[in-house]
């Protein structure tokens, strides 16, 4: 008798094949007589098992009542109380599965959640200053998202998430999403920008710059007070050089993703106005901010004047390579003595103060917010080498947002920072008489930032400004006052478009391969 040929045994075979005893090629995803006999195999439809097993697991539990027979489609009806794997259609196809296969149930059901929450709750915290806009939030963001933006969904879901997250801090998937979907919406968005801007992303890619900008005001929020300290593990292996006393551990560090965030926007308006300038949606976002309105007076007649004394003698003497202020940042700057430099020092100090007394007059109207994204890029620069009228500045803008400490992306911020500032002042970062010489220009900030406004019976803040006597403005005369002069000064809109016909003020705008590298650091930092 010859010997029997050799085979390999079909040991993880579907359950077609199975069942009908014939042996299986196990073919992904169907197996060879699944597509024979055109049937569904479990390989491509694993549903088709998991209902076949569920069903056969509710006859076994009720064996004293008839099994009810389960049909599929097929015209072969198996006999009652009968129930076996092989009582699966075998010559018709499952209908397509109801729900999709390609993301777990669970994280559907988070993502349902984050969106509805979104589009009841989140929208509205960003329109708080300019109702007409909420629904572009609320209605054509999320649609233009659901077009193919996916750095747009990816951003809507991450704002979400910060905000249940300052609902419920100790929800651990809340935390995980957030998280997650703001490092996923940094990387798509970095990678569509590396790609070049164009009519047909512009629109999204403005929005999404906006909405990055909130989530990285959000998530300083969720900071503890030693968590804007540089802490001993980042810090080890750095020397004891005077030059680097600013990264020495417990000091203070500025927030810089957040500004350079708000740059971004103003970044991705500057590189996209030819389309952006007719989209009727980011018209509209435009116009309901208030238009920037400043006063470029340095004498003590404007509120924060007192910011500018003695800035013409610190220009004359600028500090030394060997100061403790030396920049922080690799790339090259110009000759600290050079005209160019001082001029560009001058007007970098000159601008931010005038946002500053633009701001204090109407914060209520979201002003302060405008600080972040309008200062020049050189001011930036000022903070970075850690220049002390430039922090002063810094105190001031976070003080002024007290005005806006209801706002959960914002709550409890003017205390933390102007806190965090002031104590650069009164410490050995700039020596003995630094805090004694600024102080003046910081009481107004301590003051704010420390301020306790009324609180109803349930102990929240009351809805009612602060007292025009502590804030040093009334902000409702202030704001029909500029009302006034807007009329004939125009809308924000107007504004946009004149500076981007004016190259002096392109060149203070951060360009978007710039930007592209700041959100690729920021997405690196965040994931950590």
């Amino acid at each position: 008798m010859p010997p029997r040929r050799s085979h390999k045994k079909s040991r993880a075979g579907c359950r077609r094949c199975k069942a009908r005893k014939i042996k299986c090629d196990e073919v992904h995803p169907r197996c060879g007589n699944c597509v024979k006999h055109g049937v569904a195999c479990d390989f491509e439809h694993p549903e088709v098992l998991a209902d076949l097993q569920a069903a056969a697991a509710a006859a076994a539990q009720t064996p004293s009542t008839p099994a009810t027979t389960v049909n599929f489609g097929s015209p072969i009806v198996p006999s009652a109380g009968h129930l076996s794997l092989a009582s699966a259609p075998l010559a018709r196809p499952l209908p397509p599965p109801p729900m999709s296969t390609t993301t777990a149930p669970g994280h559907r059901l988070l993502e349902l959640k984050l969106m509805h929450h979104y589009t009841v709750m989140t929208c509205k915290t960003f329109t708080f200053t300019a109702p007409v806009t909420e629904d572009i939030w609320k209605i054509t963001v999320p649609n233009l998202a659901f077009s193919g933006s996916q750095h747009l969904a990816d951003s809507i879901l991450a704002v979400a998430a910060l905000h249940l997250r300052s609902i419920n801090p100790n929800d651990k998937e809340i935390v995980r999403a957030s998280h997650a979907y703001m490092a996923a919406s940094l990387e798509e968005y970095s990678a569509t920008l590396n790609q070049g801007i164009n009519h047909t992303n512009a629109e999204a890619l403005f929005l999404t710059a906006a909405l990055i900008a909130f989530q990285s005001t959000a998530t300083r929020v969720f900071m503890k007070d030693e968590g804007l300290s540089i802490n001993s593990s980042s810090t080890s292996s750095l020397s004891s050089d005077p030059s680097k006393r600013h990264q020495q551990p417990g000091c203070y560090a500025i927030p810089f993703t957040w500004f350079h965030s708000f740059q971004g926007v103003k970044a991705i308006t500057a590189a996209s106005w030819q389309y952006l300038r007719v989209s009727p949606v980011v018209t509209q976002v435009i116009n309901s901010q208030a238009a920037l309105q400043l006063d470029f007076r340095t004498g003590p007649e404007t509120f924060f004047g007192h910011l500018l004394e003695g800035l013409e003698e610190e220009l004359s003497n600028p500090p030394s390579s060997f100061d403790a202020r030396v920049p922080l940042t690799s790339r090259p700057l110009p000759p600290a003595n050079s005209p160019d430099h001082i001029s560009a020092t001058r007007q970098a100090y000159q601008h931010a103060v005038a946002v500053l007394n633009w701001a204090h007059k109407i914060p209520h109207k979201g002003a302060p917010l405008a600080f972040p994204a309008t200062v020049s890029k050189r001011f930036i620069e000022l903070l970075e080498e850690r220049r002390p009228r430039a922090l002063a500045i810094l105190a001031c803008f976070f003080a002024l947002l007290k005005s806006l400490d209801g706002v959960w992306w914002l709550q409890g911020m003017a205390r933390r920072e102007v806190l965090g500032v002031v104590s650069l002042f009164n410490s050995d970062f700039f020596g003995p008489d630094a805090y004694r010489k600024w102080w003046p220009h910081l009481e107004w900030a301590m003051r704010i930032a420390l301020f306790e406004p009324e609180r109803d019976g349930n102990g929240q803040q009351g809805g009612m400004p602060i007292p025009p006597e502590v804030w040093g403005s009334d902000w409702f005369a202030e704001e029909r006052a500029l009302e006034e002069q807007g009329r004939e000064q125009g809308d924000y809109f107007g504004h946009i478009e004149l500076l981007s016909q004016m190259s002096s003020a392109v060149n203070s705008i951060p360009t978007v391969p710039e930007y592209a590298a700041m959100m690729a650091g920021a997405r690196g930092q965040g994931g950590r």
